[in-house]
């Protein structure tokens, strides 16, 4: 059985575990040296319980595990235990988390599904206290192992989750930087790594433009594969911004397939890490969407590309 939702701890099940109305106390092993960013996360994880306590899980940190306990396992309210303590640096509010997750059947023990144990599975997501999964993972440590047991909420059956914290992704690129292309708009960084756009004063190129300030050394992006990235959008003709991930606080996910032709050609065979900019003509833009408030307009993007997953089978 494949049910794809787990991949991402299951969006039905986690539902289930914030209409619980869960709002636990502070985990009593949580990490004392944890900073003032993590305090938030630490409040809000869950507590452990009978039914988490009950699940013996075995196997490595970063393999994919085996769970043994008594099925089918009652489940009353959400549930969160340690297995194992990781040594590496707490996690704190807002950072992308790189996470693997096993689940298991309820009734029956059976596996049924498992990712994030090899790279590209799944995609680093933003832990955010009280969050779905700020409720796991709380202030863990790197290398940490939890057992996560959530009841059944409508349709949605009982659920248990092994989850492994295997690290973090910047959320900024990471390249080399590499040498600039004369006629190209320039880009400056902030120390978040925010770009700012100087247009030249020259006309706007009619085919897409591609410049890559910083080489990552990450995994290729495939055609219609699903990224993540900070991004910046300008137009060429005032240099006002219509678009910016980093306004927003957090950075984007999409598959390549869903974004403008030009867009998309800065993105597929790139590496994972990498910087580029990219000027885009309306006719690898908006310019066939009719009425649209940027049709006409020529617009450069920068991207920074934090992380890709492979497209979906089939």
């Amino acid at each position: 059985m494949r049910v794809r939702p787990l991949l991402a701890l299951s969006a039905a099940a986690l539902s289930a575990l914030v209409l619980a109305g869960c709002s636990s106390a502070a985990d009593d092993a949580a990490t004392p040296t944890a900073s003032a960013a993590s305090a938030d996360l630490c409040a809000g994880v869950l507590d452990s319980g009978a039914a988490s306590d009950a699940i013996e899980v075995t196997g490595e940190v970063g393999q994919e595990p085996a769970a043994t306990f008594t099925a089918p396992l009652e489940i009353t309210d959400p549930q969160r235990t340690v297995v194992t303590e990781g040594d590496g640096e707490v996690i704190a509010d807002g950072d992308l988390v790189n996470y693997a997750v096993t689940a298991f059947d309820v009734t029956t023990g059976e596996l049924l599904e498992s990712a994030g144990y090899s790279e590209g599975e799944i995609t680093p997501q933003p832990i955010v206290a009280q969050s779905l999964l700020g409720q796991v993972l709380g202030c863990a440590s790197i290398g940490t192992r939890v057992v996560t047991t959530l009841p059944a909420n409508g349709s949605t059956p009982a659920q248990i989750f092994v989850i492994d914290l295997l690290g973090t992704t910047p959320d900024a690129a990471w390249g080399e930087p590499q040498e600039p292309v004369d006629g190209l708009p320039t880009v400056t960084l902030d120390d978040a790594g925010a770009p700012t756009i100087e247009i030249p004063d020259t006309e706007a190129p009619t085919e897409v433009q591609l410049e890559t300030l910083k080489k990552g050394d990450g995994a290729v992006v495939e055609p219609g594969a699903t990224v993540l990235v900070q991004y910046t959008g300008v137009k060429w003709s005032d240099g006002s911004v219509f678009d910016s991930s980093w306004d927003r606080g957090t950075p984007a996910s999409f598959a390549t397939s869903g974004v403008v032709e030009g867009f998309k050609q800065a993105l597929e065979g790139q590496t994972v890490g990498s910087q580029v900019l990219v000027v885009v003509p309306p006719a690898f833009g908006y310019g066939a969407s009719e009425g649209h408030e940027l049709q006409n307009e020529t617009l450069v993007f920068v991207v920074d590309i934090l992380a890709t997953t492979a497209p979906a089978a089939g």
